[in-house]
């Protein structure tokens, strides 16, 4: 671990390689899981502005799941989320023609509908960030439905921080990630 400014750093980020292999996980982990998509208060407001522009692009369960659960839950351990559909699926999956799970929040946002992107947590992942009192931890995730993606990572040469740098960007903002890269280059 290492710090930066008012984060603690796994150096998992550095040591570990990462790129979503989609043509081989199929997008699974918006399908599978016990918990919808962890979100930032800001996020849950967000989610109930954009909600009426995306829903033409979620699916029919999807649509329902929001209907009857909100745009945003509480969890039982009073974690904000995303619905899940038959509590499994994200409530905003979509599949594409060649049956991968993808966001549908992010493609309204590709095809210029709405300007945020989807929740940071699954623009971040396989990074999770954990607030403190006094600080962050940003850590990797390891879930094996990611095999495919660690393997093409390591294959292409990609640490985790490069894979997820503009998210981490978005999170932190350029000059942390400048000082992420200094450790990295002197790791």
């Amino acid at each position: 671990m290492f710090q930066l400014g008012k984060t603690i750093v796994s150096e998992d980020l550095i040591e570990k390689d990462f790129v979503c292999n989609l043509s081989q996980c199929k997008g699974e982990c918006c399908v599978s899981g016990e918990a919808g998509a962890p979100l930032e208060k800001e996020e849950v407001l967000i989610l109930k502005e954009i909600y009426p522009k995306v829903k033409h692009l979620l699916r029919d369960e999807g649509i329902s799941a929001i209907e009857v659960q909100g745009t945003s839950i509480v969890s039982d351990f009073g974690e904000l989320e995303t619905p899940l559909v038959n509590d499994s699926e994200c409530a905003y999956l979509i599949f594409d023609e060649n049956n991968i799970a993808k966001c549908g929040i992010e493609e309204a946002y590709n095809q210029n509908i709405i300007a945020w992107k989807k929740p940071i947590s699954c623009h971040l992942y396989p990074v999770r960030v954990k607030d403190y009192s006094e600080f962050a931890a940003v850590n990797y995730h390891k879930w094996d439905i990611c095999d495919d993606a660690c393997s093409l990572g390591k294959e292409l040469q990609v640490p985790v921080y490069k894979f997820v740098k503009e998210a981490l960007i978005r999170k932190f903002g350029e000059g942390w990630y400048s000082e992420l890269e200094k450790v990295a280059k002197d790791y």
